[in-house]
């Protein structure tokens, strides 16, 4: 018999209610890309582990010799080398991160690393001591700059990392102090890390009196404090995750103190600030450059630099005559900064970057004739130029 009408709507119904059949498909599907993604991750990490067998080698060849567990050079080659291979869909930040993570689990294998930061936890140095060197190194927060160059000195950090300048703020006075009164410890390499300052505070925001923060902070951040807190009173403090400490204390002994701090969202997370105001930098492109420092020298990578620091002789045109045996010589300077010598009033120390490497022609020619012109003259170091902000 023909079914009738209703029996064929029906009929058409059921067909209606298999369409999910494509939900289904697709979760078939997603098990099948979850299943292949889970094989790819197992050879990974038989890769992973087959690249550290090669680092222990690595490690014990290097043991009983001079030749350095971190070597900047070598870093600059595998990160350049891993970024042109990558052809995507990752971006080259989420390459670099993973590379870095990973030559820091081989610095642990091969001989486990001390980095002196100026600290405490949560600091913009501890963000950028961590973002460079990685997770598997250990990290010494110390309490000052020339802390900092004093634990390199004495062996008890491998390695130091310092904030140099700030693109918007300019030179940090105390690691150039540290550079002048410190004359065995070399630079090593340098780090780019844009920086995002926050108001921190346990109070409410038109309670807040008091604002702690190191003094070049306060510089990076002046227009949105004249224009939100004109009348609170800006105190120095030695780093910013010590402003942030400062004002959780402050806070605690006095709940009416309106105490409050810039610094990193870190350091509010490990110090139990909560934030108020986020990215209060006059500049968003606001990058910090730090510097590593050792007792070693890095050897050349094709695109170094070289910071130096002199005294003049005391005479007519003697800052320009330095300058220009560096023009004769063809080589580009990108920075200069002075500072007062500490030793005779109206006396001055300066600080220049030069293109290149101290063993290059050009620039060992530049530094022999600059000398000429020079009560003193010390090469800080020659280091791999940094090309990407962390």
């Amino acid at each position: 018999m023909p079914q009738d009408e209703s029996e064929q709507q029906g009929k058409g119904s059921g067909d209606d209610a298999d369409s999910g059949a494509p939900g289904v498909d697709a979760a078939a599907r997603l098990e099948q890309c979850r299943v292949r993604i889970d094989e790819i991750d197992k050879r990974l990490v038989e890769l992973l582990n087959e690249r550290a067998g090669v680092v222990v080698e690595v490690g014990n060849l290097k043991r009983g010799t001079d030749i350095p567990i971190y070597a900047p050079h070598r870093e600059a080659d595998v990160l350049r080398k891993a970024l042109a291979a990558n052809m995507g869909p990752l971006p080259d930040r989420t390459i670099e991160g993973v590379f870095r993570e990973l030559m820091s689990g081989s610095f642990a294998l091969e001989q486990p690393l001390r980095i002196g930061y100026l600290g405490p936890q949560g600091s913009f140095s501890h963000a950028a001591a961590t973002a460079h060197f990685g997770s598997s190194v250990e990290f010494a927060d110390i309490q000052d700059i020339a802390g900092v160059f004093m634990e390199v000195r004495r062996g008890h950090a491998d390695y130091g990392l310092v904030p140099i300048e700030n693109s918007t703020g300019g030179g940090i006075i105390e690691t150039l102090d540290a550079f002048r009164d410190s004359r065995d410890v070399t630079i090593y390499a340098e780090v780019l890390v844009t920086v995002r300052h926050n108001l921190l505070a346990n109070c409410e925001p038109g309670a807040v009196k008091q604002i702690h923060s190191k003094p070049e902070i306060f510089t990076q951040c002046r227009r949105w404090l004249s224009a939100h807190y004109p009348n609170a009173e800006q105190i120095a403090a030695p780093s910013s995750s010590r402003a942030v400490m400062l004002a959780r204390q402050a806070v605690e002994a006095d709940p009416g103190a309106g105490v409050a701090a810039i610094g990193s969202e870190l350091a509010g997370q490990i110090h139990g600030v909560n934030l108020l105001y986020q990215d209060i930098e006059d500049n968003p492109n606001n990058i910090t450059r730090f510097l590593v420092v050792a007792k070693q020298a890095a050897r050349p990578s094709g695109d170094d630099k070289t910071s130096i620091m002199f005294i003049t002789l005391d005479k007519p045109g003697a800052l320009v005559s330095v300058l220009s045996v560096f023009e004769r010589a063809g080589v580009n300077l990108s920075h200069i900064e002075k500072r007062p010598s500490g030793r005779e009033n109206w006396r001055y120390t300066f600080f220049i970057d030069a293109q290149g490497h101290r063993d290059d022609p050009s620039v060992a020619y530049a530094i022999r004739e600059a000398a000429a012109h020079c009560q003193e003259l010390t090469v800080l170091g020659s280091y791999p130029r940094a090309t990407r902000i962390l």
